[in-house]
């Protein structure tokens, strides 16, 4: 059952019964990428209800979608930056304390700030984006003990070129195992979990969500 209220989309869990081995569900807060609130990110947030898990999942492009990354793109740089981070705050305000952030791509850039300076957080999911933990783009040390897990193609130009693959090992380091894990998956397809788009990897897609959903039963 998916109940829309502003600004954010609310998903509570199924009536299904929860898979075997299940343990506390967790409360998500899921940020989209930069082509917005796609049907296949919502389908992702829908799988993850399936799981007993809720979702929460801000609509920050206000409806608005895209095909193509430019035009995604375009459209952030027409957005007021600091607006826009209020807005996000003002959305997890209202949220438990205790929230796994998750984020694909763009979205990892609200996730893993609020991860990282929202105390309280449960866990943090990044998928096909990472920020360093060190140096000019870093929100500040990784906060002790927080489990993370980090998913991307190893040959996606923004992904694994572009430097976030080494953030993400950055980051794996110094948060430290087991509760840090990154994983890659062969090919050069950015967005590749989002089934609404033609980037979507159905088989890496999948992969990452059965690893999605054995991390949230064990954090």
């Amino acid at each position: 059952m998916i109940g829309i209220a502003e600004p954010f989309y609310s998903i509570g869990s199924f009536t299904e019964p929860l898979t075997s081995g299940a343990t506390a569900m967790a409360d998500i807060v899921l940020f989209h990428h930069i082509q917005g609130c796609t049907p296949g990110v919502v389908a992702i947030a829908e799988e993850l209800t399936r799981a007993g898990h809720t979702v929460h999942l801000p609509d920050l492009f206000d409806g608005k979608v895209f095909t193509q990354l430019e035009d995604g793109f375009a459209h952030l740089q027409s957005l007021d930056a600091e607006g826009l981070r209020v807005r996000v705050d003002s959305t997890v305000e209202a949220l438990p304390a205790e929230l796994v952030y998750a984020g694909i791509s763009w979205g990892v850039s609200h996730a893993q700030r609020l991860a990282q300076t929202r105390p309280g957080a449960r866990g943090a999911l990044f998928f096909e984006a990472c920020f360093p933990v060190t140096g000019e783009w870093s929100f500040g040390p990784w906060p002790t003990g927080l489990p993370v897990q980090i998913h991307g193609m190893d040959q996606d130009e923004f992904f694994a070129l572009e430097g976030d693959l080494d953030a993400a090992r950055e980051l794996v380091s110094a948060a430290g195992a087991p509760q840090a894990e990154v994983f890659t998956y062969n090919g050069n397809r950015h967005l590749f979990m989002d089934a609404s788009l033609p980037s979507h990897d159905p088989a890496a897609a999948r992969l990452a969500l059965d690893r999605t959903r054995d991390f949230l039963t064990k954090i």
